[in-house]
């Protein structure tokens, strides 16, 4: 839990952050500003987050990079200048990132996420992870686990994409409205008033391991097979992509990825016991380079969500968003519980 600064806002704060205070409450903002965020991958994902995080009136942003902008980040990631390209994505994205919000303490990391010990990820409220192997993820959700850190992650993969979040267990405040009798000297139908109360709760998560072991041949997950969509086995190829090939399907090799992909389907459907069909294979031709418009959706419901649980304002999504190319939706699954 953050705890709530016992300082007063400064008038140039109180003046910054008018319109978030008024939506969602003064302790909420100071919960924010005394939260220290990790963003990990700077690419077109990650420069969404990181931008809207900043806005929000965080403590400090840390963007941690250890690769290089290239041309194709021109399509998605607007933090790095034209004449940036071939510096390493962290420290060309700290300028703009910084503008953004002169409150907010930003720095740039440009040491690869797995040479870090754990020690070093301890110093943050909230760690959001983009661009990690499946193996990098789950290091950091159990450290994260391990210290009460909420952790996020999440991919964009062309127009496909998602978010996970583990929050362990976390509270959290809600506005409920309700409909109440005013007065017992007007008919009923009109004695009916609107009230506002605000409630508090708790929701319980689990940890990425669990959402990445999904069992979809026993209940409850069998019953819910047939209906469901295929975003949960995309991403289960792609992440597999990503952990044997150590980078994404990219539009320069699209040819040979697409040969990939299609044989990394059948492994991975086949080890679920999940029908071929299930996902179709011109899906997987949807899946390159990373779609501008697609970061902003994932990138905003991802962004939003570390705002909820670090403010412990609203319900957070427990506890994965998908963006289905297709249906050109989102939608919200509980999985793993």
């Amino acid at each position: 839990m953050v705890e709530i600064n016992s300082n007063e806002l400064t008038d140039a704060e109180a003046e910054q952050y008018d319109r978030q205070i008024r939506l969602w409450g003064l302790d909420s903002q100071k919960r924010l500003r005394a939260s220290r965020v990790l963003i990990i991958g700077l690419k077109g994902l990650g420069a969404e987050v990181a931008k809207n995080i900043t806005l929000a009136g965080v403590k400090s942003v840390t963007l941690l990079d250890d690769d290089v902008a290239t041309q194709e980040d021109i399509c998605s990631q607007f933090l790095v200048p034209r004449d940036q390209i071939g510096r390493n994505r962290a420290e060309a994205s700290l300028g703009r990132t910084q503008n953004l919000n002169p409150m907010v303490n930003v720095t740039s990391d440009t040491t690869a996420v797995g040479d870090h010990p754990d020690e070093y990820f301890h110093d943050f409220e909230a760690i959001c992870a983009t661009k990690c192997s499946t193996d990098q993820l789950l290091r950091l959700d159990k450290i994260c686990r391990e210290k009460s850190i909420k952790f996020f992650c999440g991919d964009v993969f062309g127009f496909f994409g998602f978010m996970f979040a583990d929050l362990q267990t976390h509270d959290f405040a809600e506005e409920i409205t309700e409909r109440k009798p005013s007065s017992s000297e007007e008919p009923a139908a009109k004695s009916l008033k609107t009230v506002k109360t605000t409630v508090k709760r708790s929701a319980t998560f689990v940890p990425l391991q669990n959402a990445l072991d999904v069992d979809w041949t026993v209940e409850p997950y069998s019953k819910k097979l047939k209906k469901s969509e295929p975003s949960y086995f995309l991403m289960k190829i792609l992440l597999k992509f990503r952990s044997e090939k150590k980078r994404d399907p990219a539009p320069g090799t699209r040819v040979e990825d697409m040969e990939e992909l299609l044989k990394l389907k059948k492994e991975v459907l086949k080890e679920m016991s999940i029908p071929l069909e299930k996902v179709p294979d011109n899906l997987l031709s949807l899946v390159f380079a990373e779609v501008g418009p697609v970061c902003a959706i994932v990138g905003g419901v991802l962004s939003q969500e570390i705002i909820k649980a670090l403010s412990q304002h609203e319900a957070p999504h427990n506890n994965m968003f998908f963006f289905n190319p297709e249906r050109n939706l989102g939608h919200v699954e509980c999985l793993g519980a």
